[in-house]
């Protein structure tokens, strides 16, 4: 993993655990299975723990690790480093994603509610009355209240947004080509064409996973079909998202945006979107922040301990899911 990420990912409790599972250096952390140190251990390790940052487990790699036999991956996708050569080889592999996508769906849900009570627009007008006024004449359209909400993609961020929206007095819509109108039922959304959903959703929010299918997946012409005054939110990928055409949008200020995610990752420094007052830009934040990496560790010793035990991982990762997650 990165250098310096093992210190924020486990916190003492959880290296404890670590240490009395497994025979290892836990000083030993490598970003480059080249590297001496690494090549060493790689000779006799039967689990890797990996997390951002990790190298592609490659042919060349595995050639070098003849005891390998899985890898417990401590926080969410695991495309960067399981190779083919992984699946060819029938290691066994692990992700905390389930995990990863908690803080990621909560943040998704406070950036719904927060939109559909256009606290973006109402913050900016009020600093710039800062005198007494009639906010509920002049808001009396805001509000949760039976506003409409698209999810597009029911991956695992997106039905844990699902089942945290469901309390409020919401009409939910989803789009994934793979659900049903009987399992969007089920996750309490009704099934609805991506065009419907566009036009039909006071905010839109983003799940879908990193494909070549669903780059542009909201171009300028779906964008155009959402609503005046409605809000994108996206924690997914930036390249799901038509940058230039939703760009065009948010400086007319006909929509409004929540971006976790952008095309570059971190916009130029004459970006328009950074002084908007109709959009929130945070920097790829919205997954496990701080003390929300303890959980990810927590969770791949989990997957360890049953390993070492004999069972089966309770959140294996399939070589036939990687094709169509993100």
């Amino acid at each position: 993993m990165e250098p310096g990420l093992a210190a924020r990912l486990l916190d003492p409790e959880t290296l404890a655990r670590l240490t009395a599972l497994a025979d290892l250096d836990p000083d030993l952390v490598v970003d480059d299975f080249g590297a001496p140190a690494a090549a060493a251990a790689l000779a006799r390790a039967e689990v890797i723990l990996s997390c951002w940052g990790c190298p592609p487990l490659d042919e060349a790699v595995l050639a070098t690790a003849p005891r390998l036999r899985a890898v417990v991956h401590a926080a969410g996708s695991v495309k960067h480093h399981i190779t083919e050569a992984c699946w060819q080889r029938g290691i066994q592999v692990t992700s905390a994603a389930w995990a990863n996508a908690l803080p990621v769906a909560e943040y998704t849900v406070a950036a719904v509610l927060a939109a559909n009570k256009q606290l973006l627009r109402l913050s900016a007008d009020y600093r710039r009355r800062r005198a007494p006024y009639d906010w509920q004449a002049a808001y009396r359209q805001v509000g949760n209240y039976r506003r409409t909400v698209g999810i597009v993609g029911a991956s695992r961020i997106g039905r844990r947004v699902l089942e945290l929206l469901r309390p409020h007095d919401l009409e939910l819509l989803l789009h994934d080509p793979y659900v049903d109108r009987a399992e969007a039922t089920r996750l309490g959304a009704r099934a609805v064409p991506l065009d419907e959903l566009c036009a039909a959703a006071d905010v839109v929010s983003v799940h879908a996973p990193e494909l070549p299918a669903t780059r542009h997946l909201l171009d300028r012409r779906r964008l155009g079909l959402m609503r005046d005054g409605a809000t994108l939110v996206n924690t997914s990928r930036g390249s799901l998202v038509d940058q230039d055409a939703l760009t065009a949008e948010l400086v007319a200020g006909r929509l409004d945006a929540v971006l976790d995610v952008t095309v570059p990752e971190v916009l130029p420094a004459d970006s328009p979107l950074y002084e908007l007052e109709n959009v929130l830009l945070t920097p790829h934040i919205a997954g496990s922040l701080g003390g929300e990496l303890h959980r990810m560790a927590a969770a791949a010793v989990d997957e360890l301990a049953r390993y070492a035990a004999g069972l089966p991982f309770a959140h294996p990762v399939l070589a036939q899911e990687v094709r169509h997650s993100a």
